[in-house]
């Protein structure tokens, strides 16, 4: 008795997702997290073997999702990446890009418990090779799908951004993150919108509400009874629907929306609360996060 073979999936029926960015932001955790949701996972790929890496997998396998990190640990061939992304989506649409980042004094601490030297350190200081990693990922950043900040993530938060991001099959629907902050704790430099609500009333001035967070009922109550605060709701999800059409147009299947007020404890994580509350009922799937609580749950 015989057995049919499985078709073969054509390279250009592959779902690619390259993940790269700065060394000790977290591209390890990501590739875990890809794995576990099924992915093929290459670490480490020079870039010029990218087109005959993903042709062997889709023949060979009937692998339909392949995940590739690239880095700058493949040296001079690195400069190739640009070049060989190129070309895949040349003929893919499916081919997407994920950069993970974090600010200067996050990656010294992480090297330093690690007590590892950079890649590009060379004889100099390990600020340095952090320098020169942003210049020569400079316009691959710029082009990235999704850009995560992985600053203030500990490993569980990247990795509900991944499944967030990834998990489900590619599809033409936007997905959002919606993160709460506070502006003396600086921007989100991962933000794609920016919302301020310190226009609005602010509870830390209410005896009985300052300890509580947006995430207690009575201080979103305290928020939205403001009539400012419900047209604001209103406003900024119609002006999320008109820029969604846009992103996806362009190719951008993911947006962060970042809501801030001072502190980032109350207005900002209510107003961020039912801002994604809104998006789900439109269809988005949509992630919340609260970056300046003291646990930043959600």
């Amino acid at each position: 008795m015989t057995t049919q073979a499985e078709p073969e999936v054509e390279p250009d029926q592959l779902e690619l997702l390259l993940v790269t960015g700065m060394s000790g932001a977290g591209r390890s955790t990501a590739a875990r997290a890809l794995e576990d949701q099924g992915w093929f996972v290459i670490d480490n790929l020079p870039p010029p073997l990218l087109d005959e890496a993903v042709a062997l997998i889709a023949q060979r396998h009937q692998l339909r999702r392949l995940a590739v990190v690239l880095d700058v640990r493949s040296g001079l061939f690195f400069d190739d990446l640009p070049v060989a992304v190129a070309g895949l989506r040349a003929h893919n649409n499916n081919v997407r890009v994920l950069f993970l980042q974090a600010g200067d004094e996050v990656l010294v601490h992480r090297f330093e418990s690690n007590r590892r030297p950079h890649p590009l350190q060379g004889k100099g200081r390990l600020l340095d090779g952090i320098a020169r990693e942003r210049e020569v990922l400079a316009d691959l950043r710029a082009k990235a799908d999704l850009v995560i900040d992985t600053s203030t993530l500990n490993v569980h938060d990247l990795r509900r951004r991944i499944d967030a991001a990834f998990e489900g099959d590619l599809d033409a629907r936007l997905r959002a993150t919606v993160l709460s902050f506070g502006f003396k704790n600086g921007l989100p430099v991962d933000a794609d919108l920016v919302a301020d609500v310190r226009f609005l009333p602010n509870p830390h001035w209410i005896p009985e509400l300052r300890e509580m967070t947006g995430l207690d009922a009575a201080v979103a109550d305290y928020v939205f009874e403001h009539p400012e605060a419900r047209a604001f709701l209103d406003q900024y999800s119609k002006l999320i629907d008109v820029v969604a059409d846009g992103y996806l147009r362009e190719g951008k299947r993911y947006v962060t929306v970042a809501v801030g007020c001072t502190g980032g404890r109350h207005r900002s994580v209510a107003m961020a609360e039912n801002l994604a509350a809104r998006l789900v009922k439109k269809g988005v799937e949509t992630l919340v996060m609260h970056r300046d609580l003291p646990d930043r749950v959600d």
